[in-house]
């Protein structure tokens, strides 16, 4: 969707981890197949561990094993289709097409090339939709969350998804919060599982992604990273290489690690409370980065006009800003 993934901890083997990078163990014999905890499984697919536990029982795959203590295993023969499943997901397929599908069907459905995701091809919405969502955020219920968000991406595509599904959830239950109605830990829960779908989603995007680098960033004192990461989905649903550098960062190092990758873009993300100093900041960024390197600016918090950016109010003209970094003219 690159950046600091929502997983914590690591692999409990050494080799395990090296058989997922090289495809083979060195050994004068085939070895068996590694087995992956369920949470080693989401590290290495992207998927969020409540998913797997949603597909295995609505679609009965993945088929875990048994421990004796009665957690899951899984092969690590499995991990390229949970990664082919998570492509489909991300061109728009419903989870109910992808998930039970042969390999075959799944192969032609990747075969296909990406749907469109401008606002012309979205389909309306139901209009208890957002009322389903807040009530699994005060439920605390974060796989029925998951289900209605994928269905809901499977419906709308990016920009849809997150102008008319995302966005509207994330400032309801701000709302609630200041209204007291709901309380911070409920903020935080849908932070966390917001930012897990999301790279999730961007995954299999930036597989495939060919474009030019586009790095994303807030500025110094910025510490809301949501919409750093709904814009690199979009980005890189564009076919933009995207590298999320993260919050917080100084003006010097963003300049830096845009200098390093030749990167065609900046996007920075300015929510209101990174208002103040935004614009000092911009300039500042301005002038440290190369000539050629464009600097856009999003968030409700951006400064209407700063010297040397470019400002995109919506989802939907990063969406087409991006498209012309990739294809010009």
């Amino acid at each position: 969707m690159v950046g600091g993934g929502p997983f914590k901890g690591g692999f409990r083997r050494p080799s395990l981890f090296a058989y997922l990078l090289n495809g083979t163990m060195a050994a004068p014999r085939p070895a068996p197949l590694p087995r992956l905890s369920i949470g080693a499984l989401s590290r290495v697919t992207g998927i969020p561990i409540e998913t797997l536990r949603t597909w295995e029982t609505r679609y009965g795959f993945p088929v875990p094993e048994r421990r004796p203590s009665g957690h899951r295993v899984y092969t690590s023969a499995i991990v390229p289709r949970l990664r082919r499943i998570s492509e489909a997901l991300a061109r728009g397929h419903r989870a109910g097409q992808v998930v039970a599908a042969s390999d075959a069907a799944l192969a032609t459905l990747l075969a296909d090339v990406m749907p469109d995701v401008t606002p012309a091809r979205r389909r309306p919405m139901g209009q208890g939709g957002i009322a389903d969502l807040m009530e699994a955020v005060r439920r605390y219920d974060g796989a029925d969350l998951t289900r209605r968000l994928l269905a809901d991406w499977g419906r709308q595509g990016v920009v849809g998804f997150l102008t008319e599904r995302v966005g509207p959830l994330v400032e309801a239950v701000g709302q609630h919060w200041a209204n007291g109605t709901l309380e911070i830990r409920h903020e935080h829960f849908l932070t966390e599982q917001l930012g897990e779908l999301l790279r999730t989603l961007r995954a299999p995007l930036d597989d495939r992604a060919s474009g030019p680098t586009a790095v994303l960033a807030t500025l110094p004192g910025e510490q809301h990273g949501l919409g750093l990461l709904m814009a690199a989905l979009v980005m890189a649903a564009s076919g933009l290489r995207v590298r999320v550098a993260g919050t917080d960062l100084p003006v010097n190092e963003i300049a830096s690690l845009a200098r390093e990758l030749k990167t065609r873009a900046v996007v920075v993300s300015v929510s209101l409370s990174g208002q103040p100093h935004a614009a000092r900041h911009l300039r500042a960024l301005r002038a440290a980065l190369p000539r050629a390197t464009l600097l856009l600016v999003g968030g409700q918090g951006a400064p209407p006009a700063v010297a040397g950016t470019e400002r995109v109010p919506t989802f939907e003209a990063l969406d087409h800003r991006a498209r012309r970094i990739v294809q010009p003219g």
